[in-house]
């Protein structure tokens, strides 16, 4: 029930020692195959001699960039990104890549995820500096700035000094006027960040998801991890590790809903996992039904895993306009309802007086639920039972993920037989956690359950103060 949920960003960076590969059209196509990451504004910035020009709007990929502008992107060395807001109002003041300026250089970086400690960081820094947007990025723009220049332009020891200061979720890449890139990834590993090469030419590549080296050929090393740095520069790649702790908290929203199915995250496939979850609710949750039914695109995967298991056919009883953007990341509840009717029908000579099992990823505020089960039951269908991949959301996330208020959580306020009653259907069943677990393969130790579980991997110092601040802002 889509987009119920929303995130977050995807970034991509590119080191190529050599002039002439048209490296700004690279990090365009891995942008476009980042697109579901996020679809209000996309950026590129790229060194270009000793100066770092970047373009950025707000508007997908495609209609942001064309021949005329990335012809114009010159350089060997870039990074790009696509940008949902998860802690400011959508503008182009927010969009990134942040370029900065700095008394003896300059870099710009570029930023998937969401700091927890960043109204504190606002506060406590105001007085040195003006900050211009709402946004967590421009927080951390400074304090590396800062850092930077009080290292001696050492950026490893300033992005060290940066990760000491700053508290949440984040993947970051940076170049700077040096011709150098950089990837860091938070302590805990919440959101993923990966590195490949393009052999032939002698590239690297780091970026969000492995579908973004997929596009431009390049093939996946391995995940950058927790607590490392990456630098590339003209003479290699070079590793430091920051901050290794045992415990990880890898968001399993990325297996559940976020990452693409095709994208490979710590060795393991996304469509792998859903399939897997998609069985283990047939193994659970079994029912007699004419038809598996998913809602197009997030409970594909897991219908079909769904339908493998129990041996009832999949059957494609709904239809998307793929000219709508997904609900999840679109602001506003009001967009969010409207875009559901514009976005699915159903095949009526298929399902009509038909017993089917619906499946998708998770139930967040159960607007998109609802309204495709209205959406059903006008088509003619007899009995509709609901299954759903993820467990029951019901507490808030402060990583990255754009459900922060319990009062827009129906799991938080509502058992489970009464969210079937809200949404209509004739049965409801949840993954149980363990299930969940088990599909993923990383194990508990390894994984954010905080939304299902209440239990942060983090502390949150003061959770209401941030998560009124996140709903002004999300609510301008």
């Amino acid at each position: 029930m889509k987009r119920k949920v929303n995130e977050e960003c995807g970034i991509i960076g590119i080191h190529c020692p050599e002039n002439g590969h048209y490296i700004s059209a690279k990090i365009f196509y891995g942008l476009i195959s980042l697109q579901h990451r996020g679809q209000e504004s996309a950026g590129i910035s790229m060194r270009s001699g000793k100066h770092i020009r970047g373009y950025k709007a707000q508007g997908l990929v495609y209609n942001v960039f064309n021949d005329q502008i990335l012809s114009g992107m010159i350089g060997r060395i870039g990074i790009g990104h696509v940008r949902y807001s998860t802690t400011s109002v959508s503008s182009i003041e927010n969009a990134q890549p942040f370029n900065f300026q700095l008394p003896k250089g300059e870099f710009s970086l570029a930023y998937n995820g969401t700091l927890t400690n960043f109204i504190d960081l606002q506060g406590k820094y105001s007085r040195d500096y003006t900050f211009k947007t709402s946004t967590d990025t421009e927080v951390i723009v400074y304090l590396l700035s800062k850092y930077v220049q009080e290292s001696g332009y050492d950026y490893f020891e300033a992005m060290k000094k940066l990760s000491n200061e700053i508290q949440g979720s984040y993947s970051i890449t940076i170049i700077n006027e040096k011709g150098e890139l950089f990837g860091l990834r938070d302590p805990l590993g919440f959101k993923p960040l990966c590195i490949g090469r393009i052999e032939d030419i002698n590239t690297t590549v780091i970026a969000s998801e492995s579908v973004a080296l997929d596009i431009i050929k390049a093939d996946l090393i391995r995940e950058i991890k927790p607590g490392e740095i990456i630098m590339v520069n003209d003479d290699g790649v070079y590793s430091k590790i920051i901050d290794n702790r045992n415990k990880k908290a890898f968001c399993m929203f990325e297996y559940v809903y976020f990452a693409r199915p095709d994208s490979i995250i710590d060795n393991i496939t996304v469509y792998d996992v859903r399939e897997d979850l998609g069985a283990e609710l047939a193994r659970e949750h079994p029912i007699d039904a004419d038809f598996v039914v998913p809602i197009p695109d997030s409970g594909r995967t897991a219908a079909a895993g769904y339908s493998a298991e129990s041996g009832i056919p999949l059957c494609e009883g709904l239809m998307k306009n793929r000219y709508v953007h997904r609900t999840f990341i679109m602001p506003g509840q009001e967009k969010r309802e409207i875009s559901v009717r514009m976005k699915l029908n159903a095949v009526k000579s298929k399902i009509k007086g038909k017993d089917i099992i619906l499946v998708d990823d998770s139930i967040v505020r159960s607007t998109t639920a609802r309204n495709i089960i209205s959406i059903l039951r006008r088509s003619g269908v007899n009995k509709i039972h609901f299954r759903v991949s993820c467990p029951p959301i019901i507490d808030s996330c402060y990583m990255g993920i754009d459900f922060p208020s319990n009062r827009q959580l129906i799991a938080a306020t509502h058992d489970i037989e009464e969210i079937r009653q809200v949404i209509g259907a004739d049965t409801l069943q949840y993954q149980k956690l363990k299930g969940l677990i088990n599909s993923i393969g990383l194990g508990k130790n390894h994984l954010c359950l905080a939304c299902l579980t209440g239990n942060y991997p983090i502390d949150i110092a003061d959770k209401k103060t941030l998560e009124n601040e996140l709903n002004i802002k999300r609510s301008k």
